[in-house]
């Protein structure tokens, strides 16, 4: 079975579905930080790092940065307006194409992984105002191992706004924060660092948990 790179026509998780593809092999590559998703993450960070774009690592990439790893097939960035504006004129063509015209994402041409941008004021979810928008990547980031990520609070925070919000196929979010919750034993207290409007729902998967056990 292969486990080489897809071909430029396709995307990553595309070519993980193919029946070829041994996709275990995969995703132990994953879990040894030695995925095409891990190269398109490092690759993408010291170019924007180089071109001086705030940025913010989110989504799947950010909770293993948080010492809670599940796989991923693609790298989730929150940027400004502005920063995005300046990465499709300095990095569009090359190496990085647009899914589609007119798309805000790219695709990684060496490594078929699909990039997504999140912008700073609009809306997680829905996509609807509320009380919780996405940050500022320059105010809502952390770095870790040399490169930016979205601090805890902003991510959980993010995860549950989404969840609460966007409907059955973004339940996985909520499932996120619980692993987190898990994975790092945070304290109901950790409420406190939370947007008023997401609290009561971190404090309820939290009381959830303790009952369980």
């Amino acid at each position: 079975m292969s486990t080489k790179a897809p071909p430029e026509a396709q995307t990553y998780d595309d070519w993980l579905r193919r029946p070829d593809v041994d996709a275990v092999a995969a995703m132990c590559r994953f879990f040894m930080r030695d995925a095409p998703v891990h190269q398109t993450l490092r690759n993408i960070a010291t170019k924007l790092d180089g071109l001086g774009i705030a940025y913010a690592i989110a989504g799947g990439m950010a909770l293993g940065a948080h010492r809670f790893v599940r796989a991923t097939v693609d790298v989730n960035i929150l940027v400004t307006p502005e920063g995005l504006a300046a990465i499709h004129r300095e990095l569009g063509g090359l190496g990085y194409i647009a899914p589609f015209a007119g798309s805000k994402d790219f695709k990684d041409t060496s490594t078929g992984v699909r990039i997504e941008f999140l912008i700073a004021g609009q809306f997680p979810g829905d996509g609807k105002p509320k009380p919780v928008a996405f940050p500022d990547p320059a105010q809502a980031g952390v770095e870790i191992d040399g490169i930016r990520y979205l601090g805890l609070a902003p991510l959980i925070e993010l995860k549950l706004a989404s969840g609460m919000t966007g409907g059955v196929a973004r339940l996985k979010d909520l499932a996120d924060v619980v692993s987190l919750i898990q994975a790092l034993h945070l304290s109901l207290d950790f409420s406190q660092q939370l947007n008023p409007y997401v609290r009561p729902k971190y404090e309820e998967l939290c009381r959830g948990l303790k009952a369980d056990v």
